[in-house]
This record gives C-alpha cells, structure tokens and sequence, in this order.
C-alpha cells in the first residue's frame, strides 16, 4: 500500500481556485466580444503596463530584437528549432494520404488538410519562453498552416528579443506583444486589427488554460496545457541529488506547478526532501520553486514497480521522467502521460528546450485522452467518397435503402432509391425500399 509523504493543496482548495480563475476568464472573453480592441488594449495596460496603439511588431522591431542577440544566441535558437522541425518534419511523413477501391467500383479516400489560420501563445510573464515558438510556430508550418499568428506578452516592458528572435526564426506570419486572456481571446474571438485563427496552440497559465477552455468549440485547440506537472519515478538506483533538482527544474515554473516524486525507496524519498530544501536555498528561483513545493509538492512512497505503474496513471501528469533500474518496463506498461523521459541521463528540461519532441503537452489529467501538441494537431483528416460504376452505384443504394427504412429515413431512402431506379433499373415506390433480389 502506498504512503504519502508529503501531500499537496486538497481537492477543495483547487476546486476554489479554479472557479475564480474560470468566473474572471468568463468576464474577460465578454468584454472582448463586446468591445473588442479597446478591451485587449485596457487589459495589456491592466495586466501587463503596456500600451500601444498596434500590438503587432513591425519589420523593424523584429530586426531590432535579433539584432539584440548574439551570434551563438542565434545559433542555439537555430539547433533547437532544427531539431524540432526535423521531427515534425518526420512525424508529418508518417501521416498519409489514402485512396482504396473498398469493392469494386466503390472508392474511399481521406486527405489530411491543414487549418487555415493558427494562433500560438507563447508565455513569457514570469520567463521568456522562447522554446514555446519553436513547439508551436514549427509545427504549424510542418503541417502546412498558411498563417500562423503568435502572441507573447511582454518582458520587462518590452517585446522579449529572445522570444521575438525564435517566432521570426521560425517562421511566423504575424507577431503580436500581448499576453493572457487578452491575447488568447483576440485571437479566436477576432478584433478590428487581429483577425480571428481556427485554432488555438500553446501552453501557459491557469488563466491561458481556461481561456483556451471556454474558447473551444468557436475555435479549435490542442489540448489543456495548464500550469505545468513533473511526476519523477525514482528507485534506489539514483540520489536525492538528482531527484530534487529535476522536480525543482520544473516547480520553478510557478506557484501552481504540482512536482511530484513516486518512488519504492523510503529512503530515497527522504533525502529526496532534504535535497529539495538545501537545493531552495542556493536557485536563483527559489521563489517560485518553494511556494510550488509547499503548496503542490507530493512524495510517495509505493511498494512495487507494479504499483507506482497504477499510481502513476491515475495521475496522469504532463512530465514523467523515469529514474530505475528498468525504465523500460514504464514505458512497456504505463498508459496516461504527456511525455515520458527515459533514464537519468535524459530529462524534462531537454524535451523542453532542445531535443526536439513538443514541449506542449496536457496538464490536469488530459493525458487519459490525448497526447502532446504535433503536426497532427494542424491537421484535418477528411475523407471523400466516389462510385465509377453504374453496377456498384445501385449495389450499395439496395443496402442503403433497407437500412434507411429501418430507421424510418424516408428522404434518406430516396436518396439511394432514386439512383436504385436509375442505375439499377430496378421499379422502387417512392418511400419504398430496394427489398432484396432472391436468386434464380
């Protein structure tokens, strides 16, 4: 049976939270509908002190931001996005196109089209998240998205170089200085200097998150990326050390970023805490880190391999990174996560940042049902239809006609009736149905 060591915020306090995190996104959104640009521009201001009369970035501003950056800045920003696109790039060839004869002269088909327009947050209140653009800006233009719009608030008063340097880097179309729910609901609700996207990208906070909820359904999204969650899986094979500075790694993020440690080793789990509090007093952001700790951070101690396989589905958190003897048997077995990170010598910070699988992934138990954002979230799989012959034409209307009938579709049947009579040359009633045809 597993023990808690250390628990988080209880279900009732979060519950809280969340219903006045969703009561003001709500009121948000309906002053964007309503009044549009002057609500965006009165909530950069609220938010972030920043005023314009244009959020969008000239070409000169761009410039300006990569001319901000040093060579190697450039060239690190370069390796990244190279080895996001090359995966992307991979991940798009392995989606194809299809066209099958099913029975003769019966053809079915299914494209993957791309939508026509996507709006990509990249967060960058607290830290400017650069490595978001690549995530969200590559893969988008991997799958063939003809416009891509980004928002990203400003960083201390101004558009972040790095993050600007990495969404022209990466090929965004329009690039916008705006942040929060007035970023994610100017571009899905559309305003009268931001045209409205089809699809929502991006992780970022809990407002972001639940902006991008209500907003689903007039626009598209990828998934729940909320604040962000590390479950680090350990056994005795590995120290505190390193345990505490991967959960530390990513409770930096904020003060609602959960950090869990699952492990078999009571001892580990131990000096796993320890280490977290030597560790927090020496990070630069321990600030945040501490009060993600304290209010979120959970250790648990499991029996067995088996069980910390069970505890951690039920879970089912953004970041999972396995550190046993056998990291193998987690991903041969495990079934809810967003990402998984195989072995100490891999992290959450290398899928993050540079390796090249997507960053964005779902938070808040999304993991049971979806996976992390890729090309295939740009993507629309639609499937067509077309008949070659008159013989299979009629065939497939007999069948349809019976089957309408039992449903009580009059006009459905007719549909197949008519072309029954056309192409079958067989006397259908109107309304009636193609009864089948006893062999000589």
């Amino acid at each position: 049976m597993a023990e808690w060591l250390k628990r988080g915020l209880d279900t009732d306090a979060k519950a809280q939270a969340d219903r006045k995190v969703r009561d003001l996104v709500e009121a948000t959104l309906a002053d964007i509908e309503t009044r549009g640009d002057a609500a965006v521009r009165e909530l950069s201001v609220r938010f972030d002190g920043w005023d314009r009369e244009s959020y969008l970035l000239t070409d000169r501003e761009k410039q300006d931001c990569l001319d901000q950056l040093s060579g190697h800045d450039l060239k690190d920003i370069e390796f990244a996005q190279a080895q996001v696109r090359n995966f992307a790039q991979i991940q798009r060839e392995s989606m194809r196109d299809v066209e099958v004869e099913t029975l003769p002269g019966v053809v079915l088909g299914h494209r993957n089209i791309p939508v026509n327009a996507a709006g990509c947050y990249v967060p960058g209140g607290k830290y400017p998240l650069l490595a978001s653009a690549h995530m969200s800006v590559i893969t988008a233009k991997v799958a063939g998205v003809p416009r891509v719009v980004t928002c990203a608030p400003p960083f201390q008063g101004r558009p972040a170089p790095a993050i600007v340097a990495a969404q022209v880097l990466a090929g965004a179309d329009e690039i916008y200085a705006l942040g929060g729910i007035q970023a994610i609901g100017a571009m899905a609700i559309g305003t009268a200097s931001i045209a409205p996207v089809d699809m929502l990208v991006g992780p970022g906070n809990a407002f972001v998150a639940e902006a991008k909820r209500q907003l689903f359904g007039r626009v598209g999204i990828d998934l729940f990326a909320g604040p962000t969650e590390t479950l680090v899986i350990a056994d005795d094979s590995v120290d505190g050390e390193l345990c505490a500075t991967d959960l530390l790694g990513q409770a930096e993020h904020g003060p609602d970023s959960p950090a869990i440690l699952l492990t078999t080793s009571r001892a580990l789990a131990e000096d796993t805490m320890r280490e977290v509090e030597r560790l927090l007093t020496i990070l630069p952001t321990a600030d945040y880190a501490r009060k993600a700790w304290e209010t979120y951070g959970e250790v648990i101690v499991a029996e067995s391999d088996e069980e910390m396989v069970r505890i951690a589905d039920g879970l089912a958190s953004e970041h999972v990174q396995v550190m046993t003897r056998d990291p193998d048997y987690f991903l041969a077995n495990m079934t809810n996560y967003g990402a998984l990170f195989l072995g100490a010598r891999t992290n959450v910070s290398y899928g993050d940042k540079v390796i090249g699988t997507n960053h964005t992934l779902p938070t808040r138990k999304a993991a049971r049902y979806t996976g992390g954002l890729w090309v295939g979230k740009f993507l629309k799989t639609c499937t067509y239809q077309r008949i070659l012959t008159d013989e299979a034409s009629a065939m497939i209307g007999e069948y349809c006609s019976r089957l309408c009938a039992l449903e009580g579709f009059a006009g459905h049947g007719e549909q197949a009736n008519i072309r029954v009579r056309r192409y079958g040359g067989r006397n259908i009633p109107y309304a009636g149905r193609a009864e089948p045809v006893e062999p000589a």
